[in-house]
């Protein structure tokens, strides 16, 4: 019988909470401890399982075969990633899409000396939106492409708003513009503004007293985040807010629309629709876990991205099997 798979989980935000939940659903694994930077023994009573200091991480290398970074792309991460890569396989979701060849080439230096694999920049965009977009490019190179994102919640946008002079609370959701899907749908090819792909909706609960035209114009007028897109604000109690806005929905789509040798149109799509975004996302870091553990098992070492793995490493299940099964 095969060891499990023993994972460590960085971070217990709401993305280390999904990557204990998804752990759970993989009888191949088992989580060994949380690594937290907050008080571990306070932490402890919460996750039910055996939590840790950060810093105390270098206890565990002959315990914990990947370790799963859960946190954000912003600060922790370009931290992180590279200093655990020099002791355990590791697997992120670095999303700051223009910095990842940069943080590929820290990482790969890194993982080739201590002999780890870091699979890094995965999750769904960057992740599995990516490698659809490369395999529909590779069968259907004459032809444009088109990601819509949503409709969900954007942490970063959302977070933005709550900034904002006035603002007690809010959400901001991003929706792609249906028309604009409808006519790629429809065999179009249209070359296609910010404007024209997305729009950004906003519920907002105010402060007492607050001048809710002035945070309107703020919020609407806000260079590199809404001024760029229809914007909608909308002014909710707080109860309304707890009531209908207090998941974190998402998904969306990769669409290619392309013509073939003869000249025919072809379309291709590939979509998401999520109820939780850190559910899902920590399922794909999950199963990375398992193609990293599996790779650095078979004499594999230097940072890998979702364009350097197999599908079949994903999987628990034998080669042989998936053949059979799902070939």
């Amino acid at each position: 019988m095969k060891s499990l798979i023993r994972v460590g989980i960085v971070g217990y935000g709401n993305l280390g909470k999904g990557v204990q939940q998804a752990i759970a659903q993989n009888a191949d694994m088992e989580l060994a401890a949380i690594f937290t930077r907050r008080d571990p023994q306070s932490l402890a009573e919460t996750t039910g399982v055996l939590t840790e200091h950060i810093s105390a991480a270098d206890q565990y290398i002959d315990k914990i075969d990947v370790m799963i970074l859960c946190g954000g792309s912003a600060t922790d991460l370009p931290e992180q990633t590279p200093q655990l890569a020099r002791m355990f396989n590791t697997v992120d979701s670095f999303d700051t899409h223009a910095k990842i060849p940069d943080f590929f080439a820290e990482v790969n230096a890194t993982s080739l000396v201590a002999g780890t694999v870091s699979v890094i920049s995965t999750g769904w965009d960057p992740g599995l939106f990516s490698m659809n977009r490369l395999l529909m490019q590779a069968v259907l190179p004459q032809g444009e492409e088109y990601t819509f994102w949503g409709t969900g919640v954007s942490q970063g946008h959302s977070d933005v708003i709550r900034r904002v002079p006035g603002v007690k609370a809010g959400v901001q959701y991003t929706v792609p513009v249906q028309e604009a899907m409808d006519s790629i749908r429809a065999g179009e090819t249209p070359q296609l503004s910010t404007r024209e792909k997305h729009r950004r909706e906003c519920f907002v609960v105010a402060e007492e007293g607050a001048d809710r035209g002035e945070i309107t114009r703020l919020i609407v007028e806000m260079p590199n985040y809404f001024a760029d897109y229809d914007t909608t604000v909308s002014f909710i109690s707080e109860e309304e807010l707890a009531d209908k806005h207090s998941g974190m929905p998402h998904g969306g789509f990769v669409i290619r629309s392309g013509v073939t040798g003869g000249g025919s149109r072809q379309i291709a799509e590939f979509g998401l629709k999520l109820d939780s975004n850190p559910e899902f996302t920590a399922s794909v870091l999950v199963a990375y876990a398992r193609a990293a553990v599996r790779l650095n098992r078979e004499g594999n070492k230097g940072a890998k991205t979702v364009f350097d793995i197999p599908l079949g490493y994903l999987s628990p299940k034998s080669a042989e099997t998936l053949r059979r099964e799902l070939l």
